[in-house]
């Protein structure tokens, strides 16, 4: 007997029934074909790395977390009480299909701060946590043990201390170099901090790809920040250009909301008091910039957020501005740029010039190009890292949160965006994306970036094909 030939063919046949697998789960076309070709031109390594983020988690296990998240929602709707809601005309279709979608509620009387860095940011945080009395909620996929993760950790334990409820929601894969003992340290002094999908074996497989990447704080039911920062000591270096919001208002309920929903998804207790939704406490608060939180995420029917990025693209006007770490668009969003631009639209993409992941910036330089001929200005930024998540369109709307411009962040991961219709914080973010512009060099400036030798061609289009997958 031939044990070579035994084994070899009982891999053939494995090889056989996982690209059968990745058939019937009717993806799309393009990650389908991803995924075979690695199955069967990756011998061995392409079966486990199927097995470990390729394999999708059935969304009907997560029929009883729909069912809570509407009943979450539906909670806040008895004490979130607001007169004169008006909703802007145009972008009514867009609200609605939020409000249809993900039950997302516009609010109204919104207040924004744009942090910019992390020295801005983080000192804001503090002294917020600073003047908390009742409760704070954090949810964040990096929470790290260096020496900022420690001095946030302190100043959240002074708050318990003194009976502040202090809840944390960290990301078990995100937070997979931070030692057990920084959440220890804290559970023991009262805060409640607990991981989202912690990942074991057998499990592993299930649970690995699909991460909450969400940035969400709230205190006290009264300041709210949504963003692309974590909490780590990198945040806060210079050569990192992020944006954070720090929100005030009615956007705040919304975010407490979303907070409330994946504490019951990790927790399993419902938090629905009137505490966690209070009047707010600024009376001379009071305008028309209407807000929107919007979460999105693999248990979802539709991927809410890319939904809306496509809305508001293909409904421009005269401008779309937009800032992403990360460009690789799925289909609908690459179409809906192309067309805008070459409908006349002044469409412009700012991106890193140098990534923290190599192998994305490999893969995202045929799609830059391949925007650039369709009439989109593609810059770089230049003085560092620009990890900024944000969209702006017409001085009319704008966007900001954890949502990147990627097949992870439309299909795969747990998202947060709050979007704001008014002038006022679309001119404020306007500002903030055309002050990043002058750290910023065109694409179509940068000779490695449109070389045309064929063995970086090859090498670009390779990547980009397995993009879906990553």
């Amino acid at each position: 007997m031939n044990w070579n030939v035994i084994l070899f063919s009982i891999y053939e046949v494995i090889v056989i029934l996982a690209i059968i697998h990745v058939i019937l789960d009717n993806r799309q076309p393009a990650k389908t074909m991803a995924w075979a070709l690695v199955i069967w031109f990756v011998p061995f390594v392409g079966i486990v790395f199927y097995l470990f983020f390729g394999i999708n988690t059935r969304k009907e296990r997560y029929v009883s977390d729909r069912t809570m998240n509407m009943l979450t929602k539906r909670s806040m709707l008895e004490f979130a009480e607001q007169q004169n809601l008006k909703l802007p005309e145009r972008y009514k279709p867009l609200i609605d299909l939020f409000v249809n979608q993900n039950l997302s509620l516009p609010f109204k009387d919104n207040e924004v701060e744009v942090c910019m860095n992390g020295t801005e940011f983080f000192p804001s945080l503090l002294r917020d946590i600073a003047q908390a009395k009742s409760h704070i909620h954090i949810d964040m996929y990096i929470i790290a043990d260096d020496a900022l993760g420690l001095l946030v950790a302190d100043a959240l334990i002074d708050k318990a201390r003194e009976g502040v409820e202090v809840r944390l929601i960290y990301d078990d894969v995100g937070c997979w170099n931070v030692k057990h003992r920084f959440f220890e340290r804290m559970r023991e002094e009262g805060i409640e901090a607990v991981p989202f999908m912690p990942v074991h074996f057998p499990q592993f497989t299930s649970k690995v790809n699909y991460r909450n990447h969400r940035k969400i704080i709230v205190i006290d039911g009264q300041v709210g920040y949504i963003g692309g920062m974590n909490i780590a000591l990198r945040y806060a270096r210079e050569s990192w250009r992020d944006t954070m919001l720090r929100v005030t208002g009615g956007g705040v309920y919304a975010l407490q909301r979303a907070f409330l929903v994946d504490w019951y998804f990790v927790d399993r207790s419902l938090l629905s008091d009137r505490k966690y939704y209070p009047s707010i406490a600024d009376a001379t608060l009071s305008n028309d910039t209407i807000s929107q939180v919007v979460t999105s995420g693999p248990v979802t029917p539709y991927p809410e957020i890319m939904q809306g990025y496509v809305r508001i693209i293909m409904g421009a006007r005269r401008y779309l501005y937009i800032e992403t770490p990360y460009f690789l668009p799925n289909e609908s969003v690459l179409f809906a740029l192309k067309t805008a631009a070459l409908a006349g639209v002044d469409v412009k993409v700012l991106c890193p010039m140098h990534s923290d992941a190599r192998f994305v910036e490999w893969a995202s330089r045929s799609y830059l190009r391949e925007v650039v001929e369709a009439g989109v200005q593609v810059s770089l930024y230049k003085e560092g890292f620009l990890h900024s998540k944000l969209l702006v369109c017409d001085d009319a709307i704008a966007t900001c949160g954890s949502t990147n411009l990627d097949f992870r962040s439309f299909e795969n991961n747990f998202e947060a965006n709050i979007f704001y219709y008014g002038e006022d914080v679309a001119l404020k973010l306007k500002e903030v994306f055309l002050k990043d512009m002058e750290q910023s060099v065109l694409l179509t400036s940068v000779p490695s970036r449109v070389s045309r030798k064929i063995v970086v061609r090859l090498w670009e289009s390779l990547t980009r094909m397995l993009s879906p997958l990553f």
